[in-house]
């Protein structure tokens, strides 16, 4: 099944929506319940009147469907009440550590690492990401992410699983200049973590098939920046998979429905996959060259994410965002 988001003026949560399997035709979904927020609050009650409703859809039986514009779309959660992102792929932590010239945790392969990030305003997944600074160093993070129903407070990695309801894409935008300055503080992420935005199309499992397993999606991620190939790092190579994540979450407190658990940047250490962010890029850049050529991102740069299927359809719709410079009133 799949859903989404449309902008509504009249709720920040937006308008629900069941979606073909082909991403074209969308139904509202609102005489079954308002909101994807509300949905997640009450998933076992409504997911089978939503799966009827998709099914209808595909058939072509669906009452008042109409095509989908992703331009109308938010996130499928425009706001949420958590999100968490960890940093799942020992690659990714080793070439950003080394960028900011710090050491490796001893907790490296056996801890999770995670941060709560702003969870009540998220980009939409065409909307321009607005830069203050161009000096703070925007950079973009292709990520997988999933949605939890309620979760009890010290469950296993294993348990942890089966509370998983919905899957994401994520751009995880980092302003990699102000991270050093703020962990140097002591408290983490805050100001160098701002808006993230969600693939256009939260998908349950059945839409990933065979690819979802052992806690892990095993598919590339597909990343373009400014019209070239930039990525298409495998997600099943997360050392930590989302149970572990969860059940880390979850260690000292409840998750309540409707949390986000992000992957942290999807990363490979086989070069011809490419990257995830311009991070990753530029230490490989140093590490091989010797000096960095690929400057962080600028006014008018483009970053598109989106992943397929085995048959190559779009399982998440595509993140298709660019850079702008902040005004006042944005």
């Amino acid at each position: 099944m799949k859903l989404a988001s449309l902008k509504s003026p009249e709720s920040r949560d937006g308008r629900l929506i069941v979606v073909s399997r082909d991403n074209q035709r969308g139904v509202l979904a609102e005489s079954i319940v308002p909101s994807l927020r509300e949905a997640m609050e009450k998933w076992d009650q409504v997911r089978p009147q939503l799966e009827e409703l998709f099914l209808q859809l595909n058939e072509g039986r669906a009452q008042d469907s109409f095509l989908v514009d992703v331009k109308d779309l938010h996130s499928p959660l425009p706001r949420a009440f958590q999100w968490v992102d960890g940093s799942a792929f020992i690659h990714h932590v080793k070439l950003v550590r080394m960028a900011r010239n710090a050491p490796l945790p001893d907790f490296l392969e056996t801890v999770p690492l995670l941060y709560q990030g702003g969870s009540d305003d998220f980009l939409t997944p065409t909307q321009d990401i607005p830069q203050v600074d161009f000096s703070h160093g925007t950079d973009f993070e292709g990520e997988v992410a999933v949605v939890t129903g309620d979760v009890p407070m010290g469950v296993s990695p294993e348990e942890a699983l089966n509370y998983i309801q919905l899957f994401l894409i994520v751009n995880d935008v980092s302003l990699r200049g102000l991270i050093p300055e703020e962990l140097a503080m002591g408290f983490g992420f805050f100001q160098s973590k701002p808006s993230s935005s969600f693939g256009p199309f939260a998908v349950t499992a059945e839409e990933l098939g065979s690819a979802w397993r052992e806690g892990r999606i095993h598919l590339p991620l597909e990343v373009t920046y400014n019209g070239e190939f930039f990525g298409n790092a495998d997600a099943g190579e997360m050392h930590f998979h989302f149970g572990q994540l969860i059940a880390h979450a979850a260690r000292t407190r409840r998750l309540r429905a409707g949390s986000i658990i992000g992957s942290g940047t999807v990363s490979n250490e086989d070069p011809a996959r490419g990257s995830s962010c311009l991070a990753e890029k530029r230490m490989l850049e140093k590490i091989n060259e010797g000096s960095i050529r690929t400057p962080f991102m600028k006014e008018g740069d483009r970053i598109c994410v989106e992943m397929k299927n085995s048959e190559g359809h779009s399982l998440f719709g595509r993140i298709d965002q660019k850079v702008v410079k902040w005004s006042p009133g944005q």
